[in-house]
């Protein structure tokens, strides 16, 4: 049964392609962002700062997938960076429950994103699973305030999810396209140790498991966004291996990745194993299952 749906954040890498997918799947959609957009589907104006939301935005929706708030790893990691990652998905969250707490609304589902950065990054062989108590670190801190903020959507009797998002694979954008330029360039070697983890998902299987949590009425609370984890070392030649080009150089060493990234580089340095057990168990069966698959689904 088609759905409407309102994404916020709609211009990213994720919303760009769900936005695509859903149209396919013959879902109607809104979007919301800071300015008006043109295209197929209808766009409405919010300020997260001043608290104008246009209410149109909200007639007849089914479901809202919110994925609004800064990017990660978009600039270096300031004071004033860190807190305007806190606070824009703090600020656009909250304007959504004002927002469904103040005008008459179809709303039934929410669907956020989140990150599993919850889960802190180390060098240890732990698998996280939903069940895990998040990390001390900046980013577990952000992912936590931030799901404490969706979950007070419930108090609407709102079926509410969350999506922790593993490093999303495509060639359009995110962590995939900085990754591969230096072996593009025949310069590629493992970042640090080269044991980290990364825990990966393809762009559309993660945008399936967005579509599957709006129209599921059986999946609630927390969900690992993932496919499988592989380390820093195995993600570098197995992308060398689909561009079909030689490593050589030594591994880039910690020191210089933090005086390149600052804090930020401990996202890079290091890792973690997550598990996907629970959104298979809810029936999600992913189109890529192997890194290299999921690269040559990208690449070739």
């Amino acid at each position: 049964m088609s759905k409407k749906i309102l994404i916020t954040g709609a211009s990213g890498l994720i919303g760009s392609r769900l936005t695509e997918l859903l149209l396919k799947q013959g879902h109607q959609v809104n979007h919301i962002g800071r300015t008006k957009r043109g295209g197929v589907v209808s766009s409405y104006v919010w300020n997260i700062e001043t608290g104008e939301f246009d209410a149109e935005a909200l007639a007849g929706v089914d479901a809202i997938i919110h994925l609004a708030g800064a990017g990660v790893a978009d600039k270096r990691w300031t004071d004033e960076r860190k807190n305007e990652i806190l606070q824009s998905r703090l600020k656009s969250t909250q304007l959504l429950f004002q927002q469904l707490n103040s005008v008459y609304h179809s709303v039934k589902t929410v669907v956020s994103a989140s990150a599993i950065g919850y889960y802190g990054f180390g060098l240890s062989e732990e698998v996280f699973t939903e069940e895990s108590t998040p990390a001390n670190d900046f980013l577990a801190d952000v992912t936590t305030q931030w799901e404490q903020a969706v979950d007070t959507i419930k108090a609407f009797a709102i079926r509410v999810v969350k999506i922790r998002i593993g490093i999303v694979l495509s060639e359009h954008g995110g962590a995939l396209p900085q990754m591969s330029l230096p072996i593009r360039y025949n310069v590629g070697s493992p970042l640090g140790s080269g044991k980290q983890y990364l825990s990966w998902i393809h762009l559309d299987d993660l945008c399936h498991i967005f579509i599957k949590a709006v129209t599921d009425e059986q999946m609630t609370g927390a969900y690992n966004g993932v496919t499988d984890w592989c380390s820093n070392k195995e993600f570098t030649k197995a992308v060398a291996n689909v561009l079909n080009k030689p490593l050589w150089l030594p591994n880039i060493p910690e020191f210089v990745l933090k005086i390149m990234l600052g804090e930020m580089a401990d996202m890079i340095i290091n890792g973690s194993k997550v598990s996907s057990d629970k959104i298979r168990k809810a029936g999600f069966v992913p189109s890529y299952t192997t890194l290299e698959g999921a690269l040559k689904g990208i690449y070739q």
